[in-house]
């Protein structure tokens, strides 16, 4: 990683859903990709599943696979889901949230990346045919309007309360990389 930036650190609960237990941690990688003409990159989710019938907009990212550090899930989670290839700024935050319909609480390691090229994805099987994942490229407003019109489910309110945040220490990010540039 290139640059050290200040990091932010949430602690989340599910107010969504009645918290019975929690039998597993997943470590996971999450990006807020930008481009230099100021686009952000996200994927659009459209799930019918266990949390009920959503559209979602997320950071790109997932699950960190046994043996890979945070640095190689990252690249390959957005090679995996958005085509792209990118170059790492920092790592700008953890949020530990709680799934407490699936028993799982998430440690999300927030990534800065620049996206430097876009090719092919390599999306699972899962993705394409439950969550129809897509690529959204919007502005920083644009975002922040969709996560809070995707905040009208109880999935999409938790995915904008643990990413919201997150988007906004970013944008702060990008516009000093921006005016030092």
């Amino acid at each position: 990683m290139k640059n050290n930036f200040s990091q932010i650190k949430l602690d989340l609960i599910d107010t969504e859903w009645e918290f019975t237990y929690t039998d597993h941690d997943r470590e996971i990688v999450r990006a807020i990709v930008f481009d230099d003409e100021g686009y952000l990159y996200f994927v659009r989710a459209e799930r019918d599943d266990d949390f009920g019938k959503a559209t979602l907009i997320e950071t790109s990212g997932g699950g960190v696979e046994e043996g890979e550090d945070l640095e190689e899930a990252i690249l390959r989670e957005l090679k995996e889901e958005l085509g792209a290839h990118a170059e790492i700024i920092g790592k700008i935050g953890v949020v530990s949230d709680y799934y407490n319909l699936i028993h799982r609480h998430n440690i999300n390691n927030y990534f800065l990346c620049r996206a430097v090229s876009f090719g092919d994805k390599n999306l699972t099987a899962d993705e394409v045919q439950s969550f129809h994942l897509s690529t959204l490229k919007l502005s920083y407003e644009e975002a922040v309007c969709e996560y809070e019109r995707c905040a009208k489910t109880k999935v999409g309110l938790l995915i904008k309360n643990r990413e919201l945040p997150i988007l906004m220490h970013a944008k702060v990010i990008i516009d000093k990389i921006n005016t030092t540039a």
